[in-house]
């Protein structure tokens, strides 16, 4: 599975953007599809997930109500929609697929490339 992610920008506080992850190769195998964001010198956080069959999905605490994933089977496509954007939502996001424990990066098996969102106060 190759994972493709993309949407980050610079935006000011309060502000939103979108991001996409586009997966390709053994989609049938990326049961599990997530954001993970992380800066520099800390651990990679998780952020949101979803079945990629189902309609589950999962928040980290400091996202709810703000983020929202969504997927799109036909276009092999994940979204993270992203207001209300805060300073502190400034990272590198990833997304990965394939995870057994839907909140543990290291479950993950495959990795898109970083895709990054600055957010100015």
């Amino acid at each position: 599975v190759q994972l493709q992610a993309s949407g980050g920008g610079m935006v000011q506080t309060g502000g939103y953007l979108r991001l996409s992850c586009e997966a390709s190769g053994r989609t049938f195998s990326a049961n599990l599809v997530g954001w993970f964001r992380q800066v520099p010198g800390k651990e990679r956080e998780f952020v949101s997930a979803i079945t990629w069959s189902g309609s589950s999905t999962y928040y980290g605490n400091s996202v709810k109500g703000r983020f929202t994933i969504s997927r799109d089977n036909a276009k092999n496509t994940v979204y993270l929609q992203m207001n209300s954007l805060k300073p502190e939502d400034t990272a590198v996001y990833y997304c990965a697929a394939g995870g057994g424990a839907v909140y543990y990066a290291r479950s993950y098996i495959y990795w898109g490339q970083g895709t990054l969102v600055t957010v100015s106060s």
